[in-house]
């Protein structure tokens, strides 16, 4: 006994990948940097706040911490942690309009690409600026 081929229309692949809407998009980039950048925050703010609290503990322990900042390796992290701040920061406006402005689903891949033209200036200002601070105190 033989079976009948399927009808064609069945077997069209659809245009929608299996598994997942995102295939390495613009909108993936932008929801995994921004959970990235999310997560790095919030462990800065949980050592900020531990670090700050070693003044009501010890004065002397809150000054030796304070100074093991001051080295370059630190001064590179601080990079870091702006970069992810600026683009968590335009990137949450991006977001908000998206889900709060009529157009912003058909204007969410350009909106990211100005959130990252944006952050490019912003931290071409920054980074030159705070690296000779950074590293005119080593020598200090």
């Amino acid at each position: 006994m033989s079976v009948a081929p399927a009808p064609r229309s069945a077997k069209k692949k659809s245009a929608r990948p299996g598994g997942t809407l995102y295939r390495g998009n613009t909108g993936m980039w932008s929801w995994v940097l921004h959970r990235i950048t999310g997560v790095a925050i919030f462990f800065f703010l949980l050592v900020h706040i531990l670090d700050t609290a070693l003044i009501r503990v010890s004065p002397e322990a809150y000054n030796a911490v304070i100074g093991t900042y001051k080295n370059p390796i630190m001064g590179l992290g601080e990079v870091g942690l702006v970069g992810a701040i600026i683009f968590h920061a335009l990137n949450g406006l991006r977001i908000i309009l998206i889900d709060f402005w009529g157009k912003g689903v058909k204007y969410q891949r350009l909106m990211f690409w100005i959130v990252v033209g944006v952050w490019v200036v912003l931290m071409a200002g920054f980074v030159p600026r705070h690296l000779i601070n950074v590293f005119s105190e080593v020598g200090n």
